[in-house]
């Protein structure tokens, strides 16, 4: 089988665009790559250097989440990032041959500074973590990495600084193709994309009663201002929620509704959470048989394995740069 890579920061907790938009496509492609997804504990680093304090707990609670929605060891090789050192090795490598230009040059570097100004993100670090990037696919000479279109600019970069080093040196790193998560951008509670660094999120782990709390929070459509006056469902990111967990045709008995002003905001609201969670329940199923030692154990596993496939790709690369 070939080998597929990706990874996720434990920067919060997971949430249900992280589910839907990435996750689940996780789950589906499992069965057919060898798949190797780690948590990106190096990573998270660019942006929460300077408090750490909650990484390693972050690190286990997301672990929890990947298996609760299916993650599945026996066919999937989980790990944290930093427990294999041969990512951080081929990073330094790679980023002797990596022309600065190209990273200032990434479409999500501003934007992210522009995103997260309470935060000090001028380090290296972070201007060089699509080399970092680079080397967790390269280093198990990925022949797929799972990515939205928006992450398409970083997988091209990979693909550059691969040609690079085999022109340099020797033919090592295949290229990477990619496998494009076709899912709609969802919505936070604001209105805005879902996003930890928002914090307009609905975590994954959320219970019952937290989905139909924070669904309660969520902006609708600006011009209802009064229970009589009609909607525009086509303005409203509780109606985005519909089309993602309600059937077809009770989308278009909302959608309809809203627009006669025969349903309110609240009670459409908790309709949508109502939907939400009976999607949930099977996750949250899993998640209550997930022990912390189980989990470890199954880091560990991860790690082991994940290193003995970096060690030989690591061990060819040393050898063409004359380590």
């Amino acid at each position: 089988m070939q080998r597929l890579v990706s990874g996720i920061q434990p920067t919060g907790k997971m949430h249900l665009g992280n589910w839907l938009g990435a996750v689940q496509n996780w789950v589906r492609l499992q069965s057919e790559y060898e798949a190797f997804f780690f948590i990106a504990d190096l990573h998270s680093l660019t942006t929460i250097y300077q408090d750490p304090s909650q990484l390693r707990q972050s690190k286990i609670d997301l672990a929890m989440d990947l298996l609760a929605a299916g993650i599945d060891p026996e066919r999937a090789c989980l790990f944290f990032q930093s427990d294999v050192p041969a990512h951080s090795e081929l990073h330094v490598i790679l980023s002797m041959i990596t022309p600065l230009p190209w990273l200032e040059r990434v479409p999500t570097y501003k934007d992210k500074i522009d995103e997260i100004r309470e935060k000090d993100l001028n380090t290296y670090g972070f201007l060089g973590y699509p080399v970092l990037q680079a080397a967790d696919i390269l280093i198990y000479k990925a022949a797929a990495v799972p990515v939205g279109r928006d992450q398409l600019p970083h997988l091209e970069l990979t693909r550059e600084i691969a040609r690079r080093f085999n022109h340099l040196y020797r033919p090592i790193f295949p290229e990477p193709g990619d496998q494009i998560t076709e899912f709609q951008m969802l919505p936070g509670l604001d209105g805005r994309k879902m996003s930890k660094s928002y914090g307009n999120t609905i975590p994954l782990s959320a219970s019952v009663d937290d989905v139909s709390r924070l669904m309660k929070t969520m902006l609708t459509d600006p011009a209802r201002v009064r229970r009589t006056d009609p909607g525009n469902p086509d303005v409203c990111p509780v109606y985005a929620y519909h089309r993602i967990f309600n059937t077809t045709e009770r989308c278009a008995e909302v959608a309809s509704d809203c627009r006669s002003a025969a349903i309110g905001c609240v009670a459409c609201k908790q309709d949508c959470a109502d939907r939400i969670n009976a999607q949930l329940e099977p996750v949250r199923e899993r998640r209550a048989g997930i022990t912390e030692p189980r989990v470890m154990e199954i880091l560990d596993a991860g790690a082991k394995r994940a290193r003995a496939v970096a060690a030989v790709t690591l061990g060819e690369v040393r050898g063409a740069v004359g380590l």
